[in-house]
């Protein structure tokens, strides 16, 4: 059974720094990209980042570029999210989610909002307080 479990979530002062985690089983993690979205309410599902688990390579949205870092630990089938410089804006849900198809990586994300993702996992709360 495939699963995707994000945590980390929680309240936090502008400014502040948090790591989300999203832990994995059920398939083979190197083959796949791992990104994180995030929807706000009222608005559509943004792609935030992926990395893609053979290489590392990672990808950001124009938003959080600079203060976002993405990373991944094989041995433990998960991927991070180190977020800093944290902005009110940044309050949402955050998901991650699983594509075996890399080359769609990140237009998957970035530019389709993550339409056609292979697995989704449940969402953490971030709220950042001003």
């Amino acid at each position: 059974e495939v699963q995707l479990q994000a945590s980390g979530g929680g309240l936090f002062q502008a400014g502040g720094s948090l790591r989300l985690s999203c832990k994995t089983s059920g398939f083979t993690f190197a083959d796949y990209a791992i990104c994180w979205f995030r929807q706000a309410p009222g608005k559509e599902r943004e792609g935030v980042s992926c990395i893609k688990n053979h290489d590392s390579s990672t990808y950001y949205a124009n938003s959080v570029k600079g203060r976002f870092t993405s990373s991944s630990d094989n041995a433990k089938n998960t991927v991070y999210l180190q977020m800093n410089i944290l902005e009110p804006e940044d309050t949402a849900v955050y998901y991650c989610a699983a594509t075996i198809h890399t080359i769609r990586v990140p237009w998957i994300a970035l530019s389709e909002s993550g339409n056609g993702m292979d697995y989704w996992g449940k969402g953490t709360q971030v709220t950042v307080s001003s």
